[in-house]
């Protein structure tokens, strides 16, 4: 693609001006720190230069044959003209994986602007129950089960390879006198275990793995904010109910957030923006839930974002857990809205990222779970969920998809900058001809 190939380049001719800067005796701290990571691609980039150095050196050859008109010379011609399509042919065979290495290196598996969130973030878990009443709410209990379960073994496969176990904490949960559950956050922590320190590019350094060994490679990578980020939206299921006999859909709400450090919460919420108030505890957990002061409400004022809770005895513990729930979601909101400003409403092969869209279809009868953003299907309905593998399984298609959606807006903001540049032009003519 164009942008592409003009990112592509300016990072060339950047990576030759520091060379020659160095060689001038410019700063090799600074610049060497750059150079290094434009190193790749020069060199790539000068791979391909010296593959089309020679085809236009065969091309010319070639018209060269085609232009002689010495038909004594014919034979030897036309022998010469098979040897330069062979070699041609040959040398077409290295441009597609460079191409592909060159794409990867620009545009890698993990977006740099959140390679930090995704791979040392811990992930805050929000599942609501949605329509479907009691068996909605069984089945955000299911789905909370398969995230704990998945957390425990650290993002790892079946096997139990891949990952060291995570801790969980259970900020809030309200459940149901069946077992359900209505609402519920945790915090999934990797504290110093789970996604690999090899950064982004590692993930793309052999172009003989497989598809699995990849994918294998970069959920290795992740933390816990990036191994569970697409399971953000709604889950739904297709199941008769026990005590019934029709087919029931119902939905459920998941919203993963990248957790923000203990260290960082002050700075994120000013006390100016917080508004804490006490109260009393209710529903069941002894003397002390009507007779303390131990819930509490943490609302953050300028978004209206809100948690409450009331899981602990303690109204110290608690607090400190509404406030780390606020600012994950203080957080994410930030984030979104910055997104928004950034871009447009543009088309997402994804989807829109929203809470509120359906990402995902758990069919019993069928026995089949269907992600709608990807389009992969797997059978074994409680297999994937009791294990809490279906992150395990889409998220390598997703990240996929989501490098994909990269590209096609690269490619769009140069469009945008052409036509610019193009109106600019115009503009500047009609300008001219009036004055003369």
């Amino acid at each position: 693609p164009p942008a592409i190939k003009n990112q592509i380049g300016a990072m060339k001719s950047r990576h030759d001006e520091i060379m020659k800067q160095l060689h001038d005796g410019g700063d090799q701290t600074t610049l060497g720190k750059e150079l290094s990571s434009l190193s790749g691609i020069s060199s790539l980039c000068d791979k391909v230069s010296d593959i089309q150095a020679v085809r236009e050196t065969l091309l010319e050859l070639k018209n060269e044959i085609l232009n002689n008109d010495d038909e004594t010379e014919e034979e030897d011609s036309k022998e010469m003209m098979e040897e330069i399509e062979e070699e041609l042919s040959e040398l077409e065979l290295p441009l597609g994986p460079l191409s592909q290495k060159l794409l990867k290196s620009l545009v890698p598996v993990l977006d740099p602007e959140d390679v930090d969130d995704l791979t040392s973030s811990d992930a805050v878990i929000d599942i609501r129950a949605g329509t479907g009443g009691d068996e909605a709410c069984l089945f955000a209990g299911e789905i909370m089960a398969g995230y704990v379960a998945m957390a425990k073994a650290g993002g790892a496969d079946e096997s139990g390879s891949g990952g060291k176990s995570w801790d969980i904490e259970i900020l809030s949960v309200d459940r149901t006198n069946l077992g359900g559950v209505k609402e519920a956050s945790l915090v999934v922590s990797a504290r110093g275990g789970g996604g690999s320190s090899g950064g982004y590019g590692s993930f793309d350094s052999d172009d003989t793995d497989s598809e699995q060994d990849m994918a294998q490679r970069l959920l290795q990578q992740l933390g816990p904010y990036g191994f569970f980020q697409f399971e953000s939206g709604v889950h739904r299921v297709q199941r008769v109910p026990q005590n019934d006999v029709k087919m029931q859909t119902s939905a459920v709400a998941v919203a993963v957030l990248p957790s923000l450090p203990d260290n960082k919460i002050a700075a994120a919420l000013p006390s100016t923006e917080i508004k804490i108030d006490t109260m009393r505890a209710s529903g069941a957990g002894g003397q002390h839930v009507n007779t303390t002061e131990s819930a509490v409400r943490v609302t953050h004022i300028p978004t209206g974002i809100m948690a409450y809770m009331q899981e602990e005895r303690s109204q110290h513990k608690n607090k400190a857990k509404g406030l780390k729930l606020v600012a994950a979601r203080v957080h994410q909101f930030r984030k979104e809205q910055a997104l928004k400003d950034r871009s447009s409403a543009r088309s997402s092969l994804m989807g829109g990222g929203d809470r509120s869209e359906r990402i995902r279809t758990y069919n019993y009868p069928q026995d089949r779970i269907t992600d709608h953003r990807c389009k992969v299907s797997v059978s074994g309905v409680q297999s994937w969920l009791g294990g809490g593998m279906m992150a395990r399984k889409f998220g390598p298609h997703l990240y996929k998809m989501e490098r994909e959606e990269r590209v096609v807006a690269m490619e769009e903001e140069d469009e945008e900058e052409e036509r610019k540049r193009r109106g600019g032009t115009s503009r500047g003519k009609g300008k001219s001809g009036k004055k003369r």
